[in-house]
């Protein structure tokens, strides 16, 4: 058995379900995602045939036939639909559906129901406090008593709270007996799900908005923030003044020429050698002899 959704919606603009295409078969077990308060219990009420979408169409083994749909497909657990009330105990709920399954409904019979299944000491208990993934086994232990159920719609067991690993194995489960098996939740189980690599999750719809987040077709927004981020690199050109400093410390070899002073001494004795052939001191030997003669020829006096 297969069942399709093509491009269904529902409410004015799509406000009760926007458009929607899915798929489930037997012996798989698919999610779907619908957020919101009302758009879960919507989409199982079209998944199961019991709802007619506004526009868009659901078939059956490529038949659109809303009464096979409804005689096959279970709808489990449905907010407001299907969902018993918190306050009623476990057996209570348990009767009432072996009473619609046409098998004995008494609760001595609800009870040892429970007993065969392991949750007999959950008989007394208000269905509202029980464990999520027993409530989920125990939901769709009893759609399956009902003659001719090929498939079960499970809507937001992730709304009792639990980890998603529970209720999607029992779903698993109840696919690998050969029923078609369809989970109706929202965005953070799917996201939970999908990081659960060995859980094998399939959208029933393939990739939706908020999943694709997370994948490269709907990454596209986030490289902006990555191409943003790459301009913090740009202040690379600050390093490039400091290679402009370094001729400063160039000048730091200029002191060397001070170890040079002492060879620029020998021109101040010349200089000083000036001073002392203005007081008559002997000159220095590196001046020139010639210079000694003509002091003497004055001291002869011959010119006078």
């Amino acid at each position: 058995m297969r069942v399709t959704l093509h491009d269904v919606s529902k409410g004015r603009g799509g406000q009760a379900l926007p458009t929607t295409s899915l798929e489930f078969h037997s012996g798989a077990v698919r999610f779907a995602l619908a957020e919101t308060e009302q758009r879960p219990t919507v989409l199982g009420l079209i998944a199961s045939g019991r709802m007619r979408p506004d526009t868009g169409r659901v078939t059956i083994d490529g038949d659109a036939d809303n009464r096979a749909l409804r005689r096959t497909i279970a709808l489990v657990d449905a907010p407001d639909v299907s969902d018993p009330h918190a306050d009623i105990p476990l057996a209570g709920v348990v009767g009432e559906e072996l009473m619609f399954a046409g098998v004995g409904a008494t609760p001595l019979h609800a009870r040892r129901w429970l007993n065969q299944l392991g949750f007999g000491e959950l008989a007394g208990v208000a269905i509202g406090n029980v464990d999520p993934a027993a409530r989920v086994r125990i939901l769709c232990e009893l759609a399956i008593l009902r003659t001719g159920t090929e498939g079960i719609v499970l809507v937001s067991p992730d709304r009792h709270g639990g980890s998603p690993d529970g209720w999607w194995r029992i779903a698993s489960e109840f696919a690998d007996r050969g029923y078609a098996m369809l989970v109706v939740i929202g965005g953070s189980a799917a996201v939970a799900l999908e990081r659960m690599h060995e859980l094998e999750a399939i959208n029933a719809s393939g990739p939706v908005e908020p999943l694709v987040l997370d994948l490269p077709g709907g990454s596209d927004p986030e490289p902006e923030p990555d191409s943003e981020a790459e301009p913090e690199p740009v202040p690379d050109p600050d390093p490039e003044p400091d290679p402009g400093p370094e001729p400063a410390p160039e000048p730091d070899p200029e002191p060397e020429p001070e170890a040079e002073d002492p060879d620029e001494r020998p021109a101040t004795p010349h200089a000083d050698a000036e001073h002392a052939d203005a007081l008559g001191s002997p000159p220095a030997d590196d001046e020139d002899p010639a210079a000694e003669p003509e002091p003497n020829t004055t001291g002869n006096g011959g010119e006078r």
